[in-house]
């Protein structure tokens, strides 16, 4: 039984006021709420265990050492990894996507070579891109969608999307038949074989869209991609919280995600990489704790995963996002995606009785944990900032996402997204606030 209230219990920010009113906490998105056993996992071992790892024989760093990579193992048993080895600690999605985009660049693509990526990503997925454009000379492209925010089909026919289902961390076949949109034209894995030609080095995808909650066909676009020798790597930043990850279900060469958007600590993150990739690129970093050997003539790098792990690693966020693990698995997935999608689904049907309403992204079975909206001619921040009066975190603004919002033809939403604490009465008292700030103008 899914107990919504000793979940709850386990997040005693979720108990505090704001302006004296009871906190609804609906910016999930950006960051989710911390359980106790995380925090007291952390206050645990920097009390009692706090020590630099692998490079010390005595006790502490031993013991500290043991706990980290303990952490590096269960993120490998949590997206089904092969090896240890392939489990690369960064401080986030974002550095994660950063080291691929270095490493991936400077060793296998020349000036004209084009990364494709779609309307829809965050900027962590754009800018690192941009940035090597700008250096090496390589070209971004991207994949079209919808304006209910799907991948878009030659033509403009079917749509295509991967309904949030414990299929999902596998990848519906939802290339492979016509969706209800669907009036007869061309499938959206037409338009993404399209788009892949011999310039095609990398494709790089979200899983998730972070604005519109759109689920995206990854593993069918991962399918298209390896048939043409294309490896793909997917941001999995908004979907690790919210479904189970199989990257050898996926066959995805790589596949980031941030420990603090599924209830670890800030600046831990997760790059997966297939050993082959990982041993093809070069260093991301230098330092310490990546080198084999060093000398005034030449330097030797570590095996992997060290290679990539230059520095004092955040040994501290290791074990707090290893605990969280632990939490996300002892409620199990697919009692989570049950919640959700429910969460979702009321939330879509109780915001579309407010006048004047715009919801951005598919319908509910086909996105996850996000409703994006604005109302009327109102700004989304004055709709943001008034909520907040009313102890309701939401997000405003563009999102990161400035050329979704640019395809979309606005410049920001109103953005609700949720987590497994979450409840039907606060998205209750979500609508009845945008209600009363609509009423106001």
């Amino acid at each position: 039984m899914y107990d919504l209230q000793a979940i709850r219990a386990d997040f005693p920010i979720l108990s505090r006021r704001v302006y004296d009113r009871p906190l609804v906490y609906l910016d999930n998105a950006a960051t989710t709420q911390k359980p106790l056993c995380v925090l007291d996992a952390m206050r645990e071992e920097y009390l009692n265990v706090n020590a630099n790892v692998h490079r010390g024989v005595h006790y502490l760093s031993q013991q500290a050492t043991d706990l980290h990579e303990a952490a590096r193992e269960k993120v490998r048993q949590f997206i089904n990894a092969r090896k240890t080895e392939e489990i690369i600690f960064t401080r986030g999605t974002t550095e994660a996507i950063n080291l691929v985009a270095s490493s991936f660049c400077e060793s296998q693509m020349q000036p004209g070579d084009e990364i494709l990526v779609t309307d829809m990503e965050h900027h962590s997925n754009i800018v690192p891109w941009q940035l090597q454009a700008q250096r090496r000379g390589i070209v971004v492209r991207h994949l079209p969608i919808s304006d209910d925010g799907r991948l878009l089909a030659c033509g403009g026919g079917s749509l295509c999307c991967s309904a949030p289902s414990p299929s999902s961390s596998s990848g519906s076949l939802c290339c492979d038949t016509p969706s209800p949109a669907s009036s007869g034209g061309s499938l959206c894995c037409d338009t993404v074989a399209a788009h892949l030609t011999e310039k095609t080095k990398l494709v790089s995808i979200a899983h998730v869209s972070n604005v519109l909650g759109t689920v995206n066909p990854v593993a069918d676009i991962v399918r298209l991609a390896h048939e043409r020798g294309i490896p793909v790597l997917i941001d999995g930043a908004q979907s690790a919280p919210h479904m189970p990850i199989d990257v050898q279900a996926l066959d995805c060469d790589f596949f980031a995600f941030s420990g603090h958007k599924m209830y670890g600590p800030t600046g831990i993150g997760v790059l997966y990489g297939k050993e082959e990739w990982l041993d093809r690129l070069p260093p991301y970093q230098g330092g310490g704790e990546m080198i084999d050997k060093v000398t005034w003539e030449r330097t030797t790098f570590e095996r992997l995963p060290f290679k990539f792990e230059a520095g004092t690693p955040d040994f501290v966020a290791t074990h707090g996002l290893a605990t969280a693990i632990d939490y996300v698995n002892s409620l199990g997935f697919d009692s989570i995606e049950a919640h959700e999608r429910e969460l979702t689904r009321y939330c879509m049907e109780q915001l579309q009785t407010v006048p004047d309403i715009r919801i951005y992204g598919p319908e509910a079975d086909c996105r996850d944990a996000v409703v994006s909206f604005n109302v009327g001619n109102i700004h989304h921040l004055d709709i943001g900032t008034l909520l907040d009066r009313l102890g309701i975190a939401v997000r405003t603004g563009h999102h990161c996402a400035q050329p979704l919002m640019d395809r979309l033809g606005i410049s920001g939403t109103v953005r609700a997204s949720f987590a497994l604490y979450n409840t039907k009465e606060e998205i209750d008292t979500l609508v009845a606030g945008v209600r009363r700030v609509a009423s106001m103008f």
